[in-house]
């Protein structure tokens, strides 16, 4: 008996999308290691085998361009336009490839988050595709009016082609998907000791001072790192290379390790709004303090989101690249009172591709 094989499209925009999808391929992978991977994305191979542990196949291919950015917060919208053009009408070939492909492997689903095309190549190949996501990409694009608003009818349509979907937290109506289930967050889970993790990387500051700084995979150019000098006595932890050399900056260099891992060593998580940073902060219980993002639709759920459920603190960003970091100074905000936000998420994903893969319910 062949083995079952799950297809994973993942959409191509920064990191966060890859992150969520990967720690919904692990709960897969644990509930079922027979199920065989195929992880579909332009994310780097590290980013996926640090979420999860077993054997998967990597097939580095885009359907979606997400937004062209020069950082975490600067987007070119004339260049995601023209890139949209040529995905659309390269869109046939795209699908005619993809579909070679899934039916040579024998592919039974795919799950995708979010690329819009992934749902046509599940249904010329004839099996189904279920969708994961907090929000689709025309409900990005009809955001920016004009010429985009074509553009977010096309998407919708092919959103209209999946057969299921799961509903994250922090969610705009996705009226454009089909069977919507609502879930929990998603994320990882930490996997070192606090103990550890301060012995390895001499992190000496206690909890309430020592901050992750973590602006998701393309960063933010022109931080105002030079503030942190005045807070010598805290320890600042970042992924980011091009950070600046203090003593007090430790800067994590080894793939082997997530922001996840480091959230409970810190008495704060410093980001710009993203989902996976939020959900994993959340899960974790570290407070969170996000600047503002102007013009990305998605913004205001997720910080509407944190307010709800996390101890936080919003920072525009004019305030920010001044340079003053006196924020770490104040007491983060408690969450207004509302209903409570589950973090299962990735759990019940996996069971209901386990079950539908397993057991043949759809």
């Amino acid at each position: 008996m062949s083995r079952p094989v799950l297809y994973i499209a993942i959409t191509n925009h920064g990191f966060g999308h890859a992150v969520r999808a990967s720690s919904v391929a692990a709960a897969i992978q644990r509930r079922c290691p027979e199920i065989l991977l195929i992880l579909v994305t332009t994310a780097p191979r590290w980013l996926l085998e640090s979420y999860i542990p077993g054997d998967f196949i990597y097939r580095p291919r885009s359907f979606d361009i997400g937004v062209i950015q020069t950082d975490s917060l600067t987007m070119d919208k004339e260049a995601t336009l023209e890139k949209l053009r040529h995905i659309r009408a390269s869109a046939p070939a795209i699908i005619a490839s993809e579909v070679n492909f899934i039916r040579n492997n024998r592919v039974n689903l795919i799950l995708a988050d979010v690329p819009p095309l992934a749902a046509s190549v599940a249904q010329t190949a004839g099996i189904p595709c279920w969708m994961m996501s907090n929000f689709g990409w025309d409900f990005i694009y009809r955001d920016w009016g004009g010429e985009f608003v074509e553009i977010a009818g096309w998407i919708s349509e092919l959103y209209g082609k999946c057969t299921r979907t799961f509903r994250l937290p922090w969610h705009e109506a996705m009226s454009a998907f089909n069977k919507i289930t609502d879930v929990g967050l998603t994320g990882g889970t930490p996997r070192y000791s606090p103990d550890y993790l301060r012995q390895k990387f001499g992190l000496s500051a206690s909890v309430d001072k020592t901050v992750l700084l973590t602006f998701g995979g393309l960063g933010i150019e022109q931080i105002p790192y030079q503030g942190l000098s005045q807070f010598s006595e805290w320890n600042f932890i970042t992924f980011a290379q091009q950070a600046a050399d203090l003593p007090n900056i430790i800067k994590i260099t080894d793939h082997n390790y997530r922001p996840v891992d480091f959230m409970p060593l810190c008495g704060r998580v410093v980001s710009k709004p993203g989902y996976s940073t939020f959900a994993e902060a959340l899960r974790v219980g570290t407070p969170i303090v996000s600047l503002t993002r102007e013009d990305f639709a998605e913004a205001p759920l997720l910080l509407e989101g944190i307010k709800d459920s996390a101890e936080h603190q919003i920072l525009p960003v004019s305030d920010f690249f001044q340079g003053n970091w006196e924020f770490l100074c104040q007491t983060p905000q408690p969450p207004r009172p509302s209903q409570k936000i589950t973090k299962d998420g990735e759990e019940a994903i996996a069971q209901a591709v386990v079950s539908y893969l397993m057991g043949g319910i759809s």
